[in-house]
């Protein structure tokens, strides 16, 4: 069974996007995958297919109603859908590698793109949304964010980057940031290739990643707590 994504947009015209193309594209193609993009202005209700209204208590902005967003949140994803629902939030829980491997596994996801000042409160708690950030800035909605985490996932579905193994060592996998790389020519405008690289040791080469992905991690990420793990010889 292929990973399903739903998302629900007021901009659908926004998908797939850049998931069209390179690897996601072709996984996409062979149906390693599906997108089902939803309007959700076609749930509204009146004549004007309105969908927002001001904030309870005043203030500037738009909020999306709730009745409206349940209703595609129930089309998309009825009672039983064991696929997790995802409203793109600036206040949600930071996105993380740990999160998009533990979704890249599952059945598929639901993503609700906000729009407007927020989301009705009710519609989140009620339809149990996962409220997740893609970073420590805003977006003028959530489309931005939902193809973004999209990305991070579909790569990661079986036989989509052809070795599996290729994202193991990558940045955030174990803790550190992934060490630097390089190819030929060995010599590129009087910098050289490091010569542990070209040895043939590849105890020595693991050795140096390690240490070049640990203080890498300690000068630019800190807060990733580098040291706890160490990165797959390789």
């Amino acid at each position: 069974m292929s990973f399903a994504a739903s998302v629900l947009t007021l901009y659908p015209q926004m998908f797939p996007g850049h998931l069209a193309q390179s690897l996601s594209g072709r996984a996409l193609e062979r149906a390693d995958w599906s997108l089902n993009v939803v309007q959700i202005r076609d749930f509204a209700q009146d004549r004007h297919r309105s969908v927002d209204d001001t904030p309870a208590g005043g203030g500037a902005g738009m909020v999306l109603k709730p009745d409206i967003l349940a209703q595609a949140i129930d089309h998309v994803s009825p009672q039983g859908d064991a696929r997790p629902r995802v409203l793109l939030s600036p206040r949600g829980r930071p996105l993380d590698q740990a999160r998009v491997r533990e979704l890249s596994s599952g059945p598929g996801v639901v993503l609700v793109c906000g729009r407007f000042e927020g989301v009705d409160q009710r519609v989140i708690d009620g339809r149990a949304l996962e409220e997740i950030s893609v970073g420590d800035y805003i977006l003028s909605g959530g489309e931005p964010a939902a193809l973004l985490m999209l990305d991070a996932i579909v790569r990661l579905l079986p036989g989509v980057m052809g070795n599996d193994q290729s994202g193991l060592s990558e940045s955030f996998e174990n803790g550190l940031l992934e060490y630097p790389h390089y190819t030929r020519p060995k010599i590129w405008e009087d910098r050289s290739i490091p010569d542990v690289l070209l040895s043939g040791n590849h105890a020595e080469i693991d050795k140096w990643r390690l240490a070049e992905s640990t203080k890498l991690t300690q000068l630019r990420r800190p807060d990733l707590g580098f040291g706890k793990k160490t990165p797959p010889k390789g």
